[in-house]
């Protein structure tokens, strides 16, 4: 028997439970820890009805709940897991990246595939378009190469462009090292279930990441795919996972501008690549104003989109910077130094 907090559980319970909760996302993770320490067995949780889970919370809850529906995907989950080598990490875990856990809604569970330990060591979030640019490219594996050279993580979310190349340069470290144990890894945070690689075209680049001693982190349980909506819910994990974000390239109103106003959210650094300012992003920015501007499709979202542009951001004191060895010497800088004109 385990003993957890003031409830007795199996191992296997426990983690059935937690599996389950896991799958409740009409909870948020302090509310599911609120049920998590209300329940004493799996049998507790099976005869809750969504009646009862909205007393709790002394709300109405309009949701479809299935306990036994649930469960039996848990243990779905549980089989599924061990087969496929997936873990799972839970808030509160001594191995739990504290830096996550300060954010505004963390995600109860990380599924994993990779060495966990990893977490531990410091990291740079990296995020930018999907369309990037030449000079962009060699710009983005330049800084993530040297990053885990220099033992710093790189962290992003394995989708095209930035991303793709942010992951590339952190291997290109590993490939070249002569001594691979004092190196920082590379960590893809998904959009979907770990079992669920999207683009469908980067199953070996996730593969050259656990081999290389990486990680691939996700909140979803096996199985769930990548709808729109959890690649923002993912931006916010990969901004919550370091200190500092830095955005390669990336027009107005774009996923990469959304996770640099989340780091801001978290009160962290954001900072920008001196590539994100290069005549093809300018060009790139430019058109991309011109078509959230367009009145034949003004809405409310594309004048949101407008505000979340990284000239504003830099007009606002977010530091531009040079290469890896500048984004060092700016975090030891003091604020607001360098200004609109980096």
């Amino acid at each position: 028997m385990a003993l957890r907090g003031h409830m007795l559980f199996t191992d296997k319970d426990f983690e059935l439970v937690v599996l389950s909760l896991s799958r409740m996302t009409f909870l948020n993770c302090n509310e599911k820890f609120i049920l998590l320490n209300k329940l004493d067995s799996l049998h507790a949780l099976s005869i809750l009805s969504i009646e009862d889970i909205s007393n709790v919370f002394n709300r109405k809850l309009r949701a479809s709940w299935d306990a036994g529906f649930v469960i039996n995907s848990a243990k779905k989950d549980q089989k599924y897991m061990s087969r496929t080598g997936i873990s799972w990490l839970l808030y509160g875990d001594k191995r739990f990246p504290k830096i996550l856990e300060q954010i505004a809604d963390p995600p109860f569970l990380l599924y994993y595939r990779g060495d966990i330990s990893v977490l531990s060591n410091p990291g740079v979030s990296v995020v930018g378009t999907r369309k990037i640019t030449g000079d962009s490219i060699s710009a983005c594996v330049e800084f993530c190469k040297a990053a885990c050279l220099d033992g710093v993580n790189v962290i992003s979310g394995l989708a095209f462009g930035v991303d793709k190349r942010a992951h590339e340069g952190a291997l290109a470290a590993y490939y070249e090292a002569e001594d691979a144990s004092k190196l920082g890894r590379t960590i893809a945070v998904l959009p979907g279930a770990i079992d669920q690689i999207v683009p469908v075209s980067h199953r070996k680049l996730a593969l050259d990441i656990l081999r290389s001693g990486g990680l691939l982190l996700s909140e979803y349980p096996p199985g769930v795919g990548a709808e729109p909506f959890r690649f923002v819910q993912r931006n916010r994990i990969i901004a919550g996972l370091s200190e500092a974000t830095v955005v390669i390239q990336a027009p107005p109103g774009s996923g990469a501008m959304l996770t640099a106003e989340f780091a801001l959210e978290y009160d962290r650094e954001v900072m920008f690549h001196k590539a994100a300012f290069s005549e093809s992003s300018m060009r790139i920015s430019a058109f991309e104003k011109a078509r959230l501007s367009n009145p034949a499709i003004e809405n409310k979202s594309n004048l949101n989109k407008l505000k979340n542009d990284p000239a504003l951001f830099v007009d606002d004191g977010a530091p531009i910077i040079e290469d890896y060895a500048d984004f060092i010497k700016c975090l030891h800088e003091a604020p607001g130094k360098r200004g609109q004109n980096g």
